[in-house]
């Protein structure tokens, strides 16, 4: 009885090991099949990247807490194709942060007439429905997926007339003093920027929210300058870009304000430290804790400004004012050779205000009333707007004059990679380590290993 006994436990002693690699296999079947399931219903993301590549920037995220409804994507591409991956991946942080997002994938040379149908032309393109609203990316980037996505969740375009006919700056030119990319800024942003001719229509449209005005080449028609006085005693809000020499009609319009013109241009000392060879330029390096110039930090140049004295009319408050720094003054002689400040002729040192905030209160309309002057237009224009701060202060601008209403921040263009560049030094270390150094370890961790399993015999 004894010997089988013994016999039956070495049976069992031999099958011990096979028993418990089964277990362990059984095991860690369950433990992959849970993951998968806890995963599927419990999805999380982390983006581990140094600069957020992966992720959506917090300009999109407000965007997309407008949505109130199911957003559709359909990506013209076949969904194997090198472009359609390409685009997946640019969707993925979307799916994230937007778990009923419908993505759907059309070849166009497959589908011609639903291509035809979105007005796509290339492939890649993208196609965004929402409540029955739509439209067609013309490129692909997250800047665009957002200008798109709150274009479609406006339920009124506001309106801003640019007052043109007179050799004015033109928000659809593309000449380097044209306002092209500031329209295109502004399109983007879900505003409906259009010229508007004073010589043609006499009255300022009742539904424009905003008109830029900038300085006419040539002098303006009797009674266009009473056009923009009496938009401004309906409550309008305005811009006016002004630049030297003469106002060529405008002149009414700068008394309505109270503006004083300080003579001669803006000089700046400053400008030397961004690169800039000219000496007739504002530098904006120093912003007012206000409204108007929230969340601003990147210095702005202004070239061939003006500058004004800090007052305004009796009934309209001077909000703020943005100003140069120490360096500066206002030049009234030649730009040439050496130029130093002239006491006697009336040029004062900065600060000098370049940007006046005027604002009255509307109390049959429950709204402030708000108009900014700015002793420049060229740094909005198509030449300069992307200098260094240009295109944050104007957009801040037109954020301030439209109260926040309609004009989100957009994700910032995406900027161009840095090249990785390793010294020799780095060089050889990571030769070193993927050479000797990983080979190194695991070498050590087999001998480890295998020096356990011998110690277990």
């Amino acid at each position: 009885m004894k010997p089988l006994a013994t016999n039956v436990w070495n049976q069992v002693r031999r099958l011990e090991r096979p028993l418990v690699d089964g277990l362990f296999v059984v095991l860690l079947l369950a433990l992959v099949v849970a993951a998968g399931w806890l995963v599927a219903r419990h999805d999380r993301y982390w983006d581990w990247t140094a600069t957020a590549d992966n992720s959506l920037t917090h300009e999109s995220l407000a965007i997309l807490e407008r949505l109130e409804g199911s957003l559709r994507v359909t990506v013209f591409a076949a969904a194997d194709s090198q472009m359609g991956k390409a685009i997946e991946r640019l969707l993925t942080p979307y799916v994230q942060v937007l778990p009923d997002l419908e993505i759907g994938y059309l070849d166009p040379q497959l589908f011609p007439e639903r291509a035809r149908d979105a007005d796509v032309s290339l492939v890649g393109q993208i196609l965004l429905e929402y409540r029955g609203r739509r439209e067609t990316l013309k490129e692909v980037s997250e800047r665009s997926m957002a200008a798109a996505i709150a274009r479609l969740t406006e339920t009124r375009s506001p309106w801003v007339a640019v007052i043109e006919g007179h050799g004015e700056r033109a928000i659809e030119g593309g000449g380097g003093s044209d306002l092209g990319r500031l329209g295109r800024e502004l399109r983007d942003h879900g505003f409906l920027a259009r010229p508007l001719d004073l010589a043609k229509v006499k009255e300022v449209p009742n539904n424009t929210q905003l008109v830029i005005l900038s300085t006419p080449r040539i002098p303006l028609f009797p009674g266009e300058a009473d056009a923009l006085i009496r938009f401004l005693d309906r409550g309008g809000n305005l811009l006016w870009l002004l630049d030297p020499g003469p106002m060529k009609g405008l002149e009414p319009l700068a008394t309505r304000l109270g503006l004083t013109i300080l003579p001669g241009v803006v000089v700046d000392a400053a400008g030397a430290d961004w690169g800039v060879e000219t000496p007739a330029v504002a530098v904006i390096a120093s912003y007012p804790a206000h409204p108007l110039s929230e969340g601003l930090a990147t210095p702005a140049l202004l070239p061939g400004c003006l500058a004004f004295e800090a007052q305004a009319t009796p009934g309209w408050t001077l909000s703020t004012y943005l100003a140069t720094g120490q360096r500066s003054w206002n030049e009234t002689g030649q730009l040439m050779g050496r130029i130093d400040r002239d006491e006697v002729v009336g040029e004062l040192p900065g600060p000098l205000p370049v940007v006046l905030a005027l604002t009255r209160s509307l109390p049959e309309a429950e709204r402030e009333q708000r108009v900014l002057v700015v002793g420049d237009g060229d740094f909005l224009s198509n030449a300069h707007l992307g200098t260094h701060g240009n295109r944050a202060l104007g957009m801040r601008l037109l954020r301030w004059l439209s109260s926040g209403e309609g004009l989100l921040e957009l994700p910032p263009a995406p900027a161009a990679a840095e090249p990785l560049t390793l010294d020799g030094t780095r060089q050889m270390l990571v030769g070193l380590g993927a050479l000797v150094l990983l080979p190194g370890l695991f070498l050590t961790f087999g001998l480890v290993i295998r020096w356990g399993r011998w110690r277990e015999r």
